[in-house]
């Protein structure tokens, strides 16, 4: 009679019971970092159809991730006893039973979803068309001298671009047409929304230009593949490379604002491949800027840039090391190039589709984000000399309003007669839904 010959056995190290709950971080992140691995290899494939598969699980992920936060987030809610949980306002009735009418939920799906119960989604459906200002289910309806419609769109605009402050969102009405004032927008946001933490100010230096190609700015930032790159072994940090993050180069135009050139990278590039880019960008333009301003990094801060830079006649400067705000203006659109691109996008592992993005955003930005400090015009129309849409003739829904009385600022003609109703229309460039191109149209 055979017997099966018994395995040894695996020693286990004394007290291990206390270190289960930080291997089973360990083991997270160790997993995430070959699946990133492997899936980079598989989205750089030439066969199609495996950068598809790639791309699908990435995709599977991504929603396997957002239900665990949601779970967590109503494991929270659901141990708040019923009698004690917060209401929900007349608005985000209406915006429950607009989404039961997207999902076709049944009474009890609902209620399960928001923690409600069935009889309540069915009183609420019975009063739906209740009207007055205290009634159950509302509408967000403007205030102010404004007619309605105009205080609609402010929040509208917010709503479907959270990344726009008020001075964003005024500026950009402007330019479609409507003028209304920087107060007036942060009025109409604060009625019904959480307060929004303001961005640090960008330093006060300010580097004179005289015209267009006058001074460039250059520098260089990683950016995230899964919007992290924390681990938790030392150094707490997973490799600074592809597949974990990119590295994208950036040169902007300091007179204009407006992006001259942008590369990206698998690893921190040397100063062979900055070099490079940057004649690249110069070719681009037809131009040579007379200075470049950039920190003090491996890549600019030796002799074979400053040489260089003599070749092409180009003066560098350099800005303070570890001071915050020595090189502030390509600071800030690098903060904005991760706040409104690649914080709100899955950045892709192959490089041609995150140039892709990236190149999407820098067109949207040049022609249609305005800027505060070109008081609302855009780069494209600063570089090239052209008319600000902002100074183009205007809307005005205020139909006791005198025609020669001033507007917000800047000043423009009324377009037609006063009184007029409007409509919100907002594309997106390229179909990316963090691109918008707002534009306002008469409604007869």
């Amino acid at each position: 009679m055979f017997t099966t010959p018994q395995q040894p056995g695996i020693p286990l190290p004394k007290g291990w019971q206390g270190y289960v709950k930080s291997a089973v971080l360990h083991a997270i992140a160790l997993a995430h970092y070959a699946i990133v691995s492997a899936r980079a290899r598989a989205a750089d494939s030439i066969n199609a159809r495996v950068r598809l598969a790639a791309q699908n699980d990435r995709l599977h992920e991504e929603c396997a991730l957002l239900r665990e936060e949601l779970r967590i987030k109503d494991a929270r809610i659901a141990q708040i006893a019923p009698q004690r949980r917060p209401h929900y306002g007349p608005h985000e009735r209406m915006a429950i039973l607009e989404l039961r009418a997207a999902r076709g939920w049944s009474l009890k799906q609902t209620a399960d979803t928001f923690f409600l119960t069935s009889a309540t989604i069915a009183s609420w459906m019975k009063r739906i068309d209740q009207e007055g200002p205290n009634s159950l289910l509302q509408l967000r309806e403007p205030v102010n001298k404004f007619p309605d419609f105009v205080r609609y769109i402010v929040q509208r605009l917010r709503i479907l671009n959270p990344s726009m402050g008020k001075v964003k969102i005024a500026e950009t009405l402007c330019r479609a047409g409507l003028h209304l004032g920087i107060t007036t927008v942060g009025r109409i946001l604060k009625e019904n929304q959480h307060p929004v933490p303001v961005d640090p100010a960008s330093s006060t230096h300010v580097v004179t230009a005289k015209h267009p190609n006058h001074v460039w700015h250059v520098d260089l930032t990683a950016v995230p593949t899964s919007l992290g790159l924390w681990a938790p072994w030392l150094p707490f940090v997973l490799p600074q490379c592809w597949p974990f993050c990119w590295w994208v180069a950036v040169v902007i135009d300091h007179y204009s604002r407006r992006v001259m050139g942008l590369e990206t990278f698998k690893s921190n590039p040397t100063f062979v491949s900055v070099s490079h880019f940057l004649e690249c960008a110069i070719h681009t333009a037809s131009a040579t800027p007379k200075y470049v301003i950039c920190d003090k990094g491996q890549q600019f801060w030796c002799d074979a840039f400053k040489d260089w830079c003599d070749r092409q006649g180009i003066t560098p400067r350099f800005g303070a090391v570890g001071q915050h705000g020595s090189i502030a203006l390509i600071e800030r659109f690098i903060l904005s190039l991760k706040k409104e691109c690649t914080r709100v996008i899955v950045v892709a592992l192959r490089r041609d589709a995150f140039r892709q993005e990236l190149t999407s955003f820098v067109v949207w930005y040049n022609q249609n984000r305005p800027h505060s400090t070109l008081d609302g015009k855009t780069p494209h129309e600063i570089y090239h000399k052209l008319r600000p849409a902002s100074e183009h003739p205007r809307f005005e829904p205020r139909s006791r309003w005198r025609r020669t009385a001033r507007c917000a600022s800047p000043q423009a003609p009324v377009m037609g007669h006063c009184g007029v109703r409007i409509q919100l229309d907002v594309g997106y460039y390229r179909s990316r839904k963090h691109l918008p191109v707002v534009s306002l149209r008469r409604v007869a």
